[in-house]
């Protein structure tokens, strides 16, 4: 498969890993990272979000985690032919057990495009497009755990899931700070929300 090209990168792609999309482009071109130093990408696929953010913000260090072997694979070759390969790394982990690990630090943002679906036929992208080994419930929980009192946990998710993914951040003392809702096209039903929520209001 041919590379997908950035500004400042390239993101080299596998039939057996997720590819490139509109939510993860949207997502990394959106998020607020300017003053982000210490960020947490869950579920990082080709490494695309991570990149884009790393070209976004010139000093924040980057942790990647990503449950797939091939994917975490492709992502680690991804980020040492970028230009910000210094400060990107990736982590072969579900993001369930990322509590195992001994001081680990609290990010200033976490960022995912999680798994969207709960069942769906497709063997090829499992881990990608469904909610077999990371919940809502389950990615918001976690991400509370490790986010800053004043950090950022940024989402994008199915329009549909939206009242649901609000009050369950409620559970855990998130606060909705930004919501931008995505349209396919002009005149159509919302497809997706980005949501950007933090412990103060």
């Amino acid at each position: 498969m041919k590379p997908f090209h950035f500004q400042k990168f390239a993101i080299n792609q596998n039939k057996n890993v997720f590819r490139v999309g509109t939510d993860g482009v949207l997502l990394g071109a959106f998020a607020t990272v300017e003053n982000a130093q210490n960020i947490l990408e869950i579920g990082t696929g080709t490494g695309l979000i991570s990149l884009m953010l790393a070209q976004r913000n010139f000093s924040a260090k980057i942790l990647a985690l990503e449950i797939n072997t091939e994917a975490a694979i492709l992502a680690q070759e991804n980020f040492n032919n970028s230009p910000f390969k210094n400060r990107l790394e990736v982590k072969h982990l579900d993001f369930n057990d990322f509590n195992d690990f001994k001081n680990v630090e609290k990010f200033d943002l976490i960022i995912s495009n999680p798994p969207y679906f709960e069942e769906n036929s497709s063997d090829k992208d499992i881990f990608a497009r469904q909610q077999t080994a990371l919940t809502f419930s389950d990615l918001i929980k976690n991400a509370a755990d490790h986010l800053e009192k004043n950090g950022i946990f940024a989402v994008i998710i199915p329009f549909q899931e939206g009242t649901f993914f609000e009050n369950k951040c409620r559970e855990f003392d998130l606060k909705i700070h930004r919501k931008i809702r995505i349209f396919g096209i002009k005149g159509s039903k919302p497809k997706r929300w980005i949501f950007e929520c933090g412990f103060k209001e």
